[in-house]
């Protein structure tokens, strides 16, 4: 069972950086994708990015591009969200999740929180002046 936990979570205030990451219990993690959603207080969870197994290849919602960057170690188990210049609408709880796709997945596969079976809790994320 593959068990996947958050850290790097915080307050920031606006322009500014925080570094997720996630760490899994798993004898490996090269074959699983994995994404960062994210849940604001009342609304639903959505997907931000994601990282394919195979290529490494990464997808990013508009909302976050060009301001948020997904990377992997697998040989440390660990994936990793880099935030910068955040803004308030960015504050929410960050999950990260996990899970095998056949091939290589396409962006909306990767950035649907239904398609992933394997969890973290999550970090609380709050961006405020």
């Amino acid at each position: 069972q593959l068990q996947l936990v958050e850290s790097g979570g915080g307050l920031v205030t606006p322009g500014g950086s925080l570094r997720l990451s996630c760490a899994a219990s798993a004898l490996t993690l090269d074959y699983y994708a994995i994404g960062w959603f994210r849940q604001a207080p009342g609304k639903e969870r959505v997907g931000g990015s994601g990282i394919s197994s195979s290529y490494g290849s990464t997808v990013y919602a508009d909302s976050v591009k060009g301001r948020f960057t997904i990377s992997r170690d697998n040989a440390k188990k660990m994936v990793y969200l880099q935030m910068n210049s955040l803004k308030p609408e960015d504050t929410a709880i960050y999950h990260c999740a996990a899970d095998v796709f056949r091939g290589d997945p396409t962006a909306q596969t990767m950035c649907a929180p239904y398609e992933y079976d394997y969890w973290g809790q999550g970090t609380q994320v709050t961006v405020s002046s």
